[in-house]
């Protein structure tokens, strides 16, 4: 994918959230699909990035009922004179109570709920379900072909399935569908033109993202940016936000014999890259003068917009290029370590069960994984993508929020010196060799 259609991707979901708020669970039709609009060309079709549900109910209930938990908690109700509510069982609360004929009731909230459906026909109730998902088919929409997103959010997925014993069909894009489709036998797997073939037989689906938009927590029970990329995925499923890498099945064989040290510097926008001209270089010498060959593995050797280029340090080896990512996962699987930034390659690293120093400004740390090789400075400006008051533009490419066209700029990571980075390396050279010792 395009690093122009991840951002189209980006902007749809921020849009997500946007007037949820006018929405209360009440009689209504089904919200309208959201749409991504290409920046890329003007007579590229519309479509939607996250598909609607079934355009009725899949799931048959007493008197004519129709229900499901597609895109909310939804209840079909046939002509007659209905009262539906609908109750979080969890927290004993009603969140609707409301009536209507000839209509469809749908919640305001998208996320997990484990709630109740009590519906009363000329005051006596007729029909009730709990939610119980147990043999039941999910679905789970997983919008995009962006690489750290996918690996973050995934294992709260197969979490998911195995918290409510159902099965789970989980769409996503077609190279992270290859990735991840070899480990995990009990999910299904299908990408985006395969899900209107299946979207009648789903009891509840669910759609992961980031909504920038979503005031009233519709789409995300915690705003993202207060628990972090991967954790709003528990929280929008229900799970516990704990830590846990998806599995890979990955190639045994070393790709080349001598120690080596991953690295990945660029990156979608000009904030997420580490800013300091010099750093990667006096890193890389570094790296090359202990020992180890050192090798990168971007996508692309040079990227940028406009004025603005950035290109994989001299002295690197150069395996950049259109490749699949289980050839990357092979190389971060062997390398000693991989040195990255906030973004897709340091999530597969992680994937990859490797030591990771993870250098960033734009974002927090408990924005990404856990790693104790975090390189993050506190005595400049940072951590503006969780600034509320400063919603992120996904197509300025030089977004800087606080700084733009100052001295001041990226400070974030311009700021981080490479001295700074050798000493994460250094100890972890260290751990490392303690723990060889050890064994």
């Amino acid at each position: 994918m395009s690093e122009t259609g991840a951002l189209d991707i980006f902007k749809t979901i921020m849009d997500a959230g946007k007037g949820g708020a006018e929405r209360a669970a009440t009689a209504v039709a089904p919200p309208e699909p959201l749409v991504v609009t290409s920046l890329a060309t003007t007579a590229k079709a519309e479509r939607p990035n996250f598909p609607p549900p079934a355009s009725i109910p899949t799931q048959y209930g007493s008197e004519g009922i129709r229900f499901d938990f597609n895109q909310g908690i939804r209840v079909l109700v046939p002509e007659g004179k209905w009262r539906v509510r609908l109750t979080d069982i969890d927290a004993e609360v009603v969140i609707f109570d409301g009536e209507g004929e000839s209509c469809l009731f749908q919640s305001r909230k998208q996320h997990f709920l484990n709630a109740k459906i009590e519906a009363f026909k000329d005051g006596k109730m007729v029909f009730e379900h709990s939610y119980d998902a147990r043999n039941q088919k999910v679905a789970v929409i997983l919008p995009g072909g962006t690489v750290g997103d996918t690996i973050a959010w995934f294992p709260y997925v197969v979490h998911f399935a195995r918290k409510h014993s159902c099965d789970v069909s989980v769409m996503l894009s077609p190279h992270m569908k290859e990735l991840l489709e070899p480990s995990y036998k009990e999910i299904r797997f299908l990408v985006q033109d395969e899900f209107d073939n299946f979207a009648a037989e789903f009891y509840a689906t669910y759609y992961i993202g980031l909504f920038f938009g979503d005031e009233d927590n519709s789409w995300q029970p915690a705003d993202f940016r207060m628990v972090g990329l991967h954790k709003t995925a528990a929280y929008i499923l229900g799970v516990p936000p704990v830590e846990e890498p998806p599995k890979l099945l990955i190639d045994d064989e070393r790709p080349i014999a001598e120690p080596y040290v991953v690295i990945a510097c660029q990156a979608s926008t000009q904030c997420k890259y580490w800013n300091n001209p010099l750093g990667w270089l006096e890193v890389v010498d570094y790296l090359k003068g202990i020992g180890y060959r050192v090798i990168c593995i971007d996508k692309d050797p040079v990227y940028g917009q406009g004025m603005h280029w950035n290109h994989i340090p001299h002295g690197v080896e150069d395996e950049t290029g259109q490749r699949p990512l289980i050839e990357r996962a092979r190389w971060l699987k062997h390398a000693e370590f991989f040195v990255g930034l906030s973004s897709g390659l340091s999530w597969l690293a992680w994937a990859a069960e490797i030591p990771v120093v993870l250098i960033s400004g734009f974002t927090h740390p408990l924005n990404e994984f856990f790693t104790p090789y975090r390189v993050f400075s506190t005595h400049v400006c940072n951590s503006c993508w969780h600034d509320i008051r400063y919603p992120f533009v996904h197509n300025d490419f030089l977004f800087c929020p606080r700084h733009a066209g100052t001295d001041r700029q990226f400070e974030c990571t311009r700021s981080i010196t490479s001295r700074h980075v050798i000493d994460m390396v250094d100890s972890l050279v260290l751990r490392s060799a303690m723990r060889s010792s050890d064994v």
